[in-house]
């Protein structure tokens, strides 16, 4: 009874990642144009700068400067994609455990993130610089695919094995306690059966 009330309580708390997730996204999404351009310029700055030291390229620092502005716009797409591979994730994994699979998983969390999407996009319309787009969707929806798939293959490959030999075990006990009671049925009938030849 008490384990109950605990997974109970529990239930809606295992859905809290994905609610922050949506928080970190919307709270991105409500940076005006410029501060989000110039955010993508600072990751895409430090990328190059890393790069350039691990790679030895020895570049001028124009030269960063030029190719950090020339992968600002698919480091931004980049990590488009991340914030929703990881809502993905936090949204299909709760669901995955409580037994939705298969394709109601894909189509339930599917929903729900794309939804996300969408709604994200209509709220940037609201911000000074920035507009809706078709586009980022796509973008958003293939990084929700890519969480749910890795959510299914993660399952699968570590939560199924450990599922089947829970059932492996349930059964072996639930054999081993008809055996006992077989047993216990013979020995009764074994009792039953002398009693009645004193007599």
């Amino acid at each position: 009874m008490f384990k109950k009330f605990i997974l109970f309580i529990l239930k809606p708390l295992s859905f809290l990642p994905a609610i922050i997730m949506v928080y970190v996204i919307f709270s991105f999404s409500s940076q005006s144009g410029v501060d989000s351009g110039n955010l993508s310029y600072i990751v895409s700055h430090k990328i190059v700068k890393i790069g350039n030291e691990v790679l030895q390229k020895n570049l001028e620092e124009w030269e960063i400067d030029e190719v950090a502005y020339r992968i600002e716009y698919p480091v931004r797409k980049a990590a488009h994609m991340t914030e929703y591979f990881i809502l993905a994730v936090t949204v299909s994994l709760p669901f995955y455990v409580y037994g939705l699979r298969g394709f109601g998983l894909v189509v339930v969390a599917g929903l729900i993130c794309v939804g996300v999407a969408c709604g994200d996009e209509y709220f940037q319309s609201f911000v000074d610089g920035r507009g809706p787009s078709i586009r980022d969707v796509g973008i958003d929806s293939i990084g929700v695919f890519l969480g749910i798939t890795a959510v299914r293959i993660c399952c699968w490959t570590v939560l199924a094995p450990a599922r089947m030999m829970e059932r492996s075990r349930r059964r072996w006990e639930r054999k081993r306690q008809r055996e006992r009671q077989r047993a216990r049925q013979r020995r009764v009938q074994s009792r039953a059966h002398s009693r009645w030849e004193e007599y």
